[in-house]
């Protein structure tokens, strides 16, 4: 069966920046599922994954634009300590690298912390592989038909997948 829109599709990949170390891979689990077409992953590998079938395994090389995109200072910012969730222990642990949630207009979100205070944050909000031209290298292991349920919820269900 090969890769097109609605179809199920189950990997394992690894991930590197171009040039560099492995970031991580899916090796030591089940494969990653996701349905093709539905925006479920970085959009340089679901073009990558058009016309696939199992079985075949591939490189792909994916820019910052069709990955995690182009870094933006302006989601660097300072915030009061007290806006972030956790206890007083936790937030007295802070240390630059550590990713923590905030509270914001939209809900909870991840934050990488650049630098701790007192009683002030810094922390950049971009996507912690944003501005990176990364590598993937993917085995595709199985390809089938999406359900009516997974269609109508937009991803995959199951090992892998998204569960409800």
């Amino acid at each position: 069966m090969i890769i097109d829109k609605n179809k199920v599709v189950s990997f394992h990949y690894r991930l590197a920046e171009e040039g560099g170390k492995e970031i991580e891979n899916s090796y030591d689990g089940e494969p990653v599922l996701f349905l093709h077409g539905h925006k479920n992953i970085v959009t340089g590998l679901e073009k990558a994954m058009e016309g696939k079938q199992a079985g075949e395994q591939f490189s792909v090389t994916v820019p910052p634009s069709e990955g995690y995109g182009e870094r933006n200072e302006a989601n660097q910012q300072r915030i009061p300590i007290k806006h972030l969730h956790g206890d007083k222990k936790s937030k007295a642990k802070l240390r630059p690298g550590m990713v923590v949630s905030v509270e914001t207009e939209q809900g909870p979100r991840q934050v990488t912390v650049v630098k701790a205070g007192k009683f002030n944050v810094d922390v950049d909000s971009n996507h912690p592989l944003a501005g990176r031209t990364l590598v993937f290298d993917v085995e595709v292991v199985d390809v089938r038909e999406a359900t009516d349920e997974e269609k109508s919820h937009g991803h995959a269900h199951g090992v892998g997948g998204h569960q409800h």
